[in-house]
């Protein structure tokens, strides 16, 4: 048990410093030496009709007299008669706590009714206070009407201090009985706090006050008043646990809180915020917040807070703060700052401080990731519209220049020495470009080998003629590749803004298609978007639209072209696509293929087809009893692509057709050092019975050595060799060549574009086992294919064909 007793907030009125005890709930007076009122209870004034305020600095003797041993309180109607109990004040041992109670009960000859005495009364059974005295002598005790409530006995069961030691609690009797001996030894004031145990059992706390009296004769006894302040100090001991409990939690939380007082200075702060700013608590007391922040975020987080919760809720919550660790390192914050009041009614700044730093450079790196590209650093598409949009919003739009540069002849790079080395290529170019590039000019890759460079402000770096020279001479240049020096150059289109304006969007169109116009021309050339080219690009924007529009809503077809045997029996098909446009009427690959290649909708076009086509050539009839393939061209959909094999192999399902119905077709420089991942995805669909096979055939830059390497199943010889087999030597050996190379490894050869009877038999001779071209079938509509099917096997002409395409 605690013996110097923890005081709940006095009565006395006082908001006082927290750090001066309070006086006890009753009617009490704080006094100097000199008998100056320093502080008084509220219980006091209400007595003597006068103010807390009005109290301090009087004189006791203006309140408390004396007539021989008798005390009384000089009241607005006459005398109170009372006794006083005092002791050391124990925060301050010069000031002296003087407390007033009602004595009618232990001196019956002194009883009043009047009023005032019934309010002290009152004030007394309010504050559950009693008083006692104690004759040491005849060791008999005398007590308050109230302290026998308190104590809950009567006075017939109560008469000496050993039935009072008895109900003190068993662990506290020792010192306290030491205390009051004490007081009849050392004449020394009593002020001691200890559990008493009443007679039903119930344990009180008491808070009691004793001193010692001497009367004329010398006979001395002690007084003095005990009150019961058992919900008092439940309620500190309830406050001092949630005190600590909330200290625990500060003590124990992974994030940083400290404590700031109206100057904004660390007060305190738990181990979490010491170890997120590498400083010592000691370090940190005093510091201001000002003084922990990054020197560009030196605002007053705390006083800008406090603006706010004038105005709003109690708390505030600041997403991004930055503060300096002791090493200079930045450390980024969300803080969260709430404004309390303590019990003084001193307000402090309690703070938390979360570390986002991780966080943060997650987000950047997401952000990075999402603007950049992977391969070479270099801001992408998304990051160039950002900044173009921003640019093209502000004062300076005029001078705003794109300039779009591709790489001349680069597929030739990927294709002879691998897309690694292609790679290495495009991120050397980047380094060029972000090394070489004036002022205001800022490099980017949208994909593939195509670059950008945007200028800011064009006439500083000389016009838009001067800015793209210089661009063209940075991607003119020899780099070293696998141990070759491979020489590039670059086409370059640029754009300005028209007087009519335009979005970014407009700018990069206007200059890709300049750089179009600039690579028709020939390598390492440059070009400026005019207004014819302008419109030109326009219209082109105009039929990508329709073209979507088309794909969407059905507007395309197929036609197929066979593909015969040496006896004119049909064993496949091409599905060939034909768009029949609203004004044009019906167009032909070569036409709007293009426009797909620039719109980015290959890939959409070939899932198209090959749905189409899988569904139209499930229910044909058979071919001189044998089923008819289907083969389609892929330029958007190729088996590099993650989702190749899920797309070929849900689509046929869907379908309902076999898979070895199914025919690919991939241009021979797709089949060209490909990765092992995609040879999985080739060979898993291969093993479900889908055949590939290599589109023209001798056009690309692989050897015919790679043949062999090559993971098809059919090759088709390209058209360029099969319409000078009849008449060029040269196109002729080249012709046997891919044919007996492809007999030789047991895959089937396809001739492709057979227009002349001449043709066909110099094909046959060679070993060629299927044939596809006009002298046999120009491409049909599905309703004409299917009628072609039902009449059996094709007529093979003996004379030459003079039908052409």
């Amino acid at each position: 048990m605690v013996r110097i007793p923890v005081h709940a907030k006095g009565g006395d009125g006082e908001d006082g410093d927290s750090r001066q005890e309070p006086l006890p709930e009753a009617p009490a007076l704080l006094c100097a030496s000199d008998g100056t009122i320093v502080r008084a209870t509220v219980q006091v004034a209400q007595l003597v009709d006068e103010s807390v305020p009005g109290l301090v600095g009087r004189h006791i003797t203006t309140l408390l007299g004396t007539r021989g041993h008798a005390e009384f309180l000089r009241g607005p109607k006459g005398e109170i008669p009372v006794r006083s109990v005092s002791w050391p004040f124990s925060s301050d041992a010069r000031l002296t706590v003087l407390l007033l109670v009602e004595i009618s009960d232990l001196t019956p000859e002194a009883g009043d009714t009047s009023e005032q005495r019934r309010k002290l009364h009152d004030a007394q059974r309010v504050a559950r206070l009693g008083t006692w005295e104690w004759d040491p002598t005849t060791n008999e005790t005398r007590l308050s009407e109230m302290l026998y409530e308190i104590i809950g006995e009567t006075p017939a069961a109560f008469s000496t201090y050993e039935n009072y030691l008895e109900h003190v609690h068993q662990d506290d009797r020792p010192w306290v009985d030491q205390a009051w001996r004490a007081l009849l030894d050392d004449h020394t004031p009593v002020e001691i706090e200890h559990r008493y145990v009443r007679p039903d059992g119930t344990v009180r706390t008491f808070r009691m006050h004793g001193s010692e009296m001497t009367d004329s004769e010398g006979w001395v006894t002690l007084v003095g008043t005990a009150q019961d302040v058992t919900e008092q100090r439940t309620a500190v001991t309830r406050m001092e646990r949630s005190s600590q409990r909330f200290t625990d939690l500060v003590t124990v939380t992974p994030v940083g809180i400290g404590l700031f007082d109206q100057a904004e200075r660390l007060v305190d702060a738990n181990d979490a915020l010491c170890d997120l700013l590498g400083y010592r608590l000691d370090q940190l007391r005093g510091t201001t917040a000002t003084r922990m922040t990054h020197p560009e975020d030196r605002g007053t987080p705390l006083r800008e807070a406090s603006e706010q919760l004038g105005r709003q809720s109690a708390q505030r919550r600041i997403p991004q703060w930055r503060l300096m660790r002791f090493d200079g390192e930045l450390v980024y914050c969300e803080l969260h700052i709430a404004l309390s009041v303590q019990d003084d009614g001193t307000r402090f700044w309690l703070v938390v401080f979360q570390d986002v730093t991780e966080r943060r450079r997650t987000a950047d790196a997401l952000r990075f990731q999402a603007t950049h590209d992977e391969l070479t650093g270099l801001p992408n598409r998304a990051a160039v519209k950002e900044m173009l949009g921003s640019m093209l919003s502000g004062a300076g739009a005029a001078g705003v220049a794109v300039l779009f540069c591709d790489i001349d002849n680069f597929k030739r790079v990927n294709d002879s020495l691998g897309h690694d080395a292609g790679d290495e290529l495009l991120v050397a170019l980047a380094r060029r470009l972000e090394g070489g590039l004036p002022k205001h000019c800022t490099a980017a890759r949208l994909s593939g080998d195509e670059f950008v460079v945007i200028c800011a402000d064009v006439t500083e770096v000389g016009g838009v003629d001067a800015l793209s020279t210089q661009v063209a001479r940075l991607l003119r240049t020899a780099v070293p590749v696998h141990g070759q020096l491979v020489r590039v150059s670059a086409s370059v289109g640029a754009a300005v803004p028209s007087s009519s304006g335009g979005s970014g969007e407009d700018l990069l169109r206007f200059a890709d298609a300049a750089m179009f116009e600039a690579k028709h021309r020939g390598p390492g050339r440059m070009s400026l978007a005019g207004p014819a080219l302008m419109a030109s690009a326009d219209h082109q924007l105009h039929l990508e639209g329709q073209l979507r529009e088309a794909l969407h809503n059905d507007g395309l077809t197929l036609h197929y072209q066979p593909v015969v045997d040496a006896d004119g029996s049909v064993v496949s098909a091409e599905a060939l696509i034909r768009w029949h446009h609203p004004e044009r009427g019906l167009l032909s690959p070569g036409t709007f293929l293009p426009i797909a290649e620039q719109g980015d909708m290959l890939r959409e076009l070939d899932k198209w087809v090959l749905r189409t086509a899988l569904s139209e050539a499930a229910s044909w009839p058979d071919s001189a009893g044998r089923p008819v393939s289907i083969a389609i061209n892929m330029a958007g959909l190729v088996p590099g692509d993650h989702d190749f094999v899920d797309v070929v192999a849900d689509t046929v399902a869907a379908s309902g057709i076999d898979c070895d119905r199914v025919v690919l077709e991939l241009v021979e420089t797709a089949f060209v050092d490909l990765p092992s991942r995609t040879r999985c995805a080739m060979g898993e669909l291969a093993g479900r019975g889908v055949r590939f096979a290599v589109d023209d055939f001798g056009t690309g830059y692989s050897s015919l050595a790679r043949l062999k390497d090559l993971p098809a199943q059919i090759i088709k010889v390209d058209r360029r060799f099969v319409s000078g087999v009849d008449g060029d030597a040269s196109d002729c050996a080249v012709a046997r060549a891919v044919v007996d190379m492809t007999c030789a490894m047991g895959r089937l050869c396809v001739a492709e574009g057979v227009e002349t009877a001449a043709q066909f038999n110099v094909l046959q001779e060679m070993g060629v086992g299927t044939y596809q071209g006009w002298l046999f079938s120009k491409p049909l509509p599905a309703p004409e294919f299917r009628t072609l099917l039902s009449l059996g096997p094709l007529h093979v002409p003996e004379v030459a064909v003079t039908d052409s395409p």
